[in-house]
C-alpha cells in the first residue's frame, strides 16, 4: 500500500531578482498569494500534508502570511534550509551567503519524509491539471528495478515572461514520455523570432522551439530520492567548490540527470497544457494579478478561496 504523497514547497529563496519576499506578496484583492492557489489545487487533487522549506529568519512573516491559515486546512510542517547543513568534512566557504540550491533545500526534509512526495516552487502558479496528474502518479507508482519518478513539463512558450530572462530546465524525452536528459538554461528570453538562450551574456543566442518541454521544478519522487540527494552531495561539493565556492548550487535536475544516466531511475514526463504564471520580476505582478482574476471569472476558483 502506497503512503499518501505529501507536498513540499520550496520557499527559502528570497527572490533576489524581484527584491523582497515575493512568496508572500498578494496576487488578488482578497490577499491570496500564489501559494494559496497551489495549495488549493493540491488539496483538491488529494494532498493532505504540506511541508514548507523556509529560512529560519523568515519564519514569523511566513507563518503570519500563509502558514497559520493553512494549518486549519491540512497538516503543515516547517523545515529550515540552513547553509551550514553540509556533509561531514565540509564547511561554508568564507564570504558565501547563497543557499546551496534546490536539491539541498529538499534535503532539509529528510527527517520528515517517509513516503512519496511532490516538490514545487513557492512562487510559481502550476495550474490544477498539474497537481492532479502528479498526485495520481505518486499514488499509483512504486519503485521497480528502477526508481519511478515523475515531473510535470510545460510548453516553453507557456512559461516565458515579457520582462527579462528566465531559467528553465529544457527536457528531452523518448517515445514513451520518459525523460532522457535535462539541460539547465539559466538565461532564456522571448525574442522577436522566438525563444532563445544565451550562455555568453547575450553575445550570441541559440534558438529553442516554442513547444520544447521545460521543467518548472514540479517533481514527483519516491522516498528513495532523499537518500540519493544525501549520498551525492559530498561528491558534488568536492567537484564544485574549487571552481565556484561562492555560487555553485546543487540542483534537483542535476541529481535526476545523474540517476537517469546511471540507469537507476525512470522519470515519466507528464505534459501540462496549463499556462504557468510566476513573479520573477516586479513587472510580472500585474500580469499574474490579471490572470488570477481571469481564472476566477472562468469559475476555476472561487473569489474567496477558503470560505
Amino acid at each position: 500500500m502506497n503512503k499518501k504523497p505529501v507536498l513540499i514547497i520550496m520557499a527559502a529563496g528570497m527572490g533576489s531578482r524581484y527584491g523582497g519576499l515575493k512568496q508572500i506578496d498578494p496576487v488578488d484583492k482578497e490577499g491570496h498569494i500564489i501559494m494559496d492557489f497551489s495549495i488549493y489545487d493540491a488539496v483538491k487533487a488529494g494532498f493532505e500534508k504540506v511541508i514548507f522549506i523556509i529560512k529560519k529568519e523568515n519564519e514569523k512573516d511566513f507563518r503570519e502570511s500563509i502558514g497559520n491559515r493553512m494549518e486549519q486546512r491540512l497538516k503543515v510542517e516547517y523545515v529550515f534550509q540552513d547553509i551550514d547543513n553540509l556533509p561531514e568534512g565540509f564547511c561554508v566557504p568564507e564570504g558565501r551567503v547563497k543557499p546551496w540550491g534546490t536539491a539541498h533545500a529538499v534535503l532539509s526534509c529528510l527527517p520528515v519524509v517517509d513516503g512519496p512526495f511532490a516538490v514545487i516552487n513557492a512562487d510559481d502558479y502550476y495550474g490544477q491539471q498539474a497537481f492532479q496528474m502528479i498526485y495520481d502518479f505518486l499514488s499509483t507508482h512504486q519503485d521497480t528495478d528502477k526508481y519511478q519518478y515523475t515531473m510535470v513539463g510545460y510548453l516553453l512558450s507557456n512559461t516565458l515572461t515579457e520582462n527579462g530572462h528566465v531559467a528553465r530546465g529544457v527536457c528531452e524525452t523518448d517515445a514513451n514520455h520518459k525523460l532522457t536528459a535535462i539541460h539547465e538554461r539559466v538565461h532564456i528570453e522571448k525574442r522577436a523570432d522566438g525563444p532563445a538562450y544565451t550562455e555568453d551574456d547575450g553575445a550570441s543566442f541559440v534558438p529553442l522551439p516554442s513547444d520544447a518541454i521545460v521543467s518548472m521544478n514540479m517533481w514527483g519522487f519516491t522516498k528513495s530520492m532523499m537518500t540519493e540527494i544525501r549520498d551525492r552531495f559530498a561528491a558534488f561539493l568536492t567537484e564544485s567548490l574549487p571552481k565556484n565556492p561562492l555560487k555553485c548550487e546543487y540542483f534537483l535536475p542535476f541529481v535526476v540527470d545523474e540517476l537517469i544516466r546511471e540507469e537507476k531511475a525512470e522519470v515519466t514526463v507528464l505534459k501540462s497544457k496549463d499556462r504557468w504564471y510566476g513573479v520573477t520580476y516586479k513587472e510580472d505582478k500585474p500580469v499574474v494579478v490579471k490572470a488570477i482574476q481571469s481564472l476566477k471569472d472562468q469559475g476555476l476558483y472561487p473569489q474567496k478561496l477558503w470560505e
